[in-house]
């Protein structure tokens, strides 16, 4: 290339550049990003930053529930994935997104969640929740005021989640885990993923094996190496 043609040809890329610039920025971030490599594990469709976790942050087995408060699969799931949490207690955490199937009231009980996520009780009043689901969420039934109750009785602090409850803070990863809801095909709740592997075929006993086979394959890739 000659050295006219090279001076044309960088003016126009920066020319372009600009133009991307103005007219998509977030292109612009998502490019530096990539560029970077400053994509956190943290931070994609499947685990968000601000999503609800139990179990040690750094395990090296991350269980991601797309789940319903108000489902009642969701509910049955609920002891085991409590048991292969304390089966496996330095090794697994599982992730929680909200996923609002059923309408007003799952918007209702996730509002709630988020709100005792932010207050530091979201174990003790998602546990309460689900126990007492049959109160608030039965056969179509929506009783805003028991689910508020049931919380407070588990430690929510109910005057401080009023103002949680519809803050844009509660909005954004409502509308946030709505949209990754989306982008992974989610159809059904309770839907699984492990370390990024979505369960399949689906049931309880196939997340119990398949938790155990990524548990004991990591812990013979690390004495391996």
């Amino acid at each position: 290339m000659t050295r006219p043609a090279a001076i044309i040809s960088s003016a126009t890329l920066v020319l372009v550049a600009i133009i991307v610039a103005v007219s998509n920025p977030s292109l612009v971030g998502a490019a530096s990003e990539a560029a970077s490599g400053d994509s956190s594990e943290a931070d994609n469709s499947l685990v968000r930053s601000h999503s609800p976790s139990l179990g040690p942050d750094d395990a090296p087995v991350t269980i991601v529930e797309f789940f319903d408060p108000a489902c009642e699969a969701c509910r049955a799931f609920y002891p085991l994935t409590k048991k292969i949490l304390n089966t496996y207690p330095d090794q697994v955490r599982l992730v929680v997104r909200y996923t609002p199937f059923h309408g007003e009231v799952s918007e209702t009980a996730i509002r709630v969640l988020e709100a005792a996520r932010l207050q530091g009780v979201f174990a003790p009043v998602l546990e309460a929740l689900l126990a007492r689901q049959n109160q608030w969420a039965a056969h179509g039934r929506f009783d805003e005021a028991a689910i508020l109750e049931i919380a407070n009785q588990a430690g929510l602090d109910s005057a401080k989640a009023q103002e949680q409850l519809d803050s844009p803070e509660v909005q954004a990863v409502f509308e946030q885990d709505k949209e990754d809801v989306k982008a992974n095909q989610i159809r059904q709740t309770p839907t699984f993923f492990i370390n990024g592997e979505q369960l399949d075929p689906f049931g309880m006993q196939e997340l119990v094996d398949a938790v155990q086979r990524e548990v004991e394959e990591l812990s013979e890739a690390g004495e391996d190496s």
